[in-house]
């Protein structure tokens, strides 16, 4: 009786152990890839999975998106500058079978992957590119690695840089170049302000010239402006065309007339001749002219 006891329990236990092999259960974001004596039959999922006790064996393999860190790497830019580039990377696993069969480690090989070519799509491109053109190199990061990884069944839906650093010599280089930038578009915004500036103000002078009153308002409103300040100096500014008419009145020319000529005499001045003057020649002979020092004689 006992040993038939014993016999039961093992069945039970046999039994118990056949059913824990044979029922699987998989999650939505899972597949499991069934193996029948080392053969692939398929992926299969979700849900209840039943398998053959003892002949076919099953791996899961997850489905959701990867989010993997791409290490720092040291790059060497087409202009000859050193930075320091990490990027981010996007994966899934798009066909269970192929990431089972054709690869051991799909995650680790996706960044090696990652990291080789980002090293070698950034030493293609220059330094302004790398910083204006990012969402290019994006694009062209994520297409290469994705073709790469495409054996494996392995899909790459993004991949970002998220971080450039550069040497601090070649910051400040680029303060000073910004710097330049914006001081070169101030002075030309203000040469465009002076150039329309200048438009107004002939458009102005044309209306001025059209109605001479014009300039007697002006010259009361500017009055008006400096009086509104509590200062005891008063400017009263004189028209132009006043002192024309007392400049004329002096000259006795007519308004409007031209200025007189000043007639100029062309005629030589007289040259000198020695020969009119009568110079007598007091000058005394040589054997009168006193004995010169340091001559030799006593």
């Amino acid at each position: 009786m006992e040993i038939f006891g014993s016999v039961l329990i093992v069945v039970f236990i046999f039994i118990i152990v056949v059913l824990f092999s044979a029922i699987k259960i998989v999650q939505e974001y899972e597949r499991g890839v069934v193996f029948r004596l080392g053969r692939l039959v398929g992926a299969r999922g979700p849900g209840l999975i039943l398998l053959i006790p003892f002949i076919e064996r099953m791996q899961k393999m997850d489905l959701r998106t990867v989010t993997m860190d791409i290490p720092a790497q040291e790059v060497i830019t087409r202009d000859n500058v050193t930075v320091r580039v990490n990027a981010v990377a996007y994966f899934r696993v798009v066909d269970p079978d192929n990431a089972v069969v054709n690869i051991a480690d799909f995650i680790r090989a996706t960044s090696q992957i990652a990291q080789t070519t980002l090293r070698s799509v950034l030493g293609q491109s220059s330094l302004d590119d790398l910083l204006a053109e990012r969402e290019t190199i994006n694009q062209k990061l994520t297409q290469i690695i994705d073709e790469q990884t495409e054996p494996w069944g392995v899909k790459v839906s993004i991949v970002e840089v998220k971080d450039v650093e550069l040497p601090q010599s070649m910051q400040r280089a680029m303060a000073r170049q910004a710097e330049a930038e914006r001081e070169k578009r101030a002075k030309i915004i203000h040469a465009e302000g002076e150039f329309q500036a200048s438009q107004q103000l002939a458009a102005a002078a044309d209306v001025i010239n059209r109605n001479p009153v014009t300039i007697q308002l002006r010259y009361l409103q500017t009055l008006t402006e400096i009086g509104a300040e509590k200062n005891t100096t008063v400017v009263f500014p004189l028209p132009i065309d006043m002192i024309t008419h007392v400049m004329n009145a002096v000259t006795g020319t007519q308004p409007g007339a031209p200025l007189p000529r000043i007639e100029v005499d062309d005629t030589p001045p007289p040259t000198f001749d020695p020969s009119q003057f009568d110079l007598d020649d007091d000058t005394p002979p040589d054997d009168e002219l006193p004995p010169r020092r340091g001559s030799g004689e006593d």
